[in-house]
This record gives structure tokens, sequence and C-alpha cells, in this order.
């Protein structure tokens, strides 16, 4: 994907994004959390592993904290995205809502696009 920066002069600068920079899944795609069990302390919660969302909206690129804090990120970035995960597929017989989500930014290391999920 190039994106394409306004500069002084006949036309714009092509210009080509860094490795992280480009976003994996958009809006309205479906991922899954990984089911992964690293040793350490991780960011993604046991009970929604394996589960399965809609990202809702990316954030900001951010240095991923979970290397970074084993000293293992060179300030390599990716995106957050924040997900929806409805509560009825993460606690079986929950008596609320099927609108009812949890809401939560996941780091893109953790996501897989979901396929027939």
């Amino acid at each position: 994907m190039e994106v394409q920066l306004p500069i002084d002069g006949p036309g714009p600068l092509s210009v080509v994004p860094a490795l992280g920079e480009t976003p994996v899944f958009q809006p309205g795609q479906q991922v899954r959390v990984l089911e992964r069990f690293p040793l350490g302390h991780y960011r993604v919660p046991l009970y929604l592993r394996g589960r399965t969302g809609i990202v809702e909206r990316l954030v900001q690129p951010a240095i991923d904290n979970e290397e970074e804090g084993f000293g293992r990120n060179a300030g390599v970035k990716r995106h957050y995205y924040r997900i929806a995960v409805p509560l009825s597929d993460i606690w079986a017989g929950y008596a609320g809502s099927q609108r009812d989500h949890l809401y939560i930014e996941v780091f893109e290391t953790w996501l897989e696009a979901a396929h027939n999920a």
C-alpha cells in the first residue's frame, strides 16, 4: 500500500510504509484470538483465547509491550485492535442480551483472520 503525502512541488510523494505500519485487519473484519500459552505475563486473558470477535477499530501503532517487557523488542511497532466479543460466546449460559459484548484492545500478534468461525 502506498501513502500519498502532500509536498511543496509539482506532485505527491509516494511513501512505502515500514513493516507494521499497514494494519493487517480492518474494522468489521472477523478475527480469532490465538490460543497460545507462553510462559510469563501476557496481556490476553485466558478466557478470550480461541474466541472470535469483530474488529471495531484500529488503535495507533505501538511497541509490543509484551516483547518489550522481556527486552526483546527493538522498537518495532504494530497495531492494537479494539475487538467486540459476544458475552454469550465467552460465558456458557449467559442470560443477558445477545447484543452484549466485551470490548477489549488486543495486539496484532494475538489475532488471526477468522474463517467460518
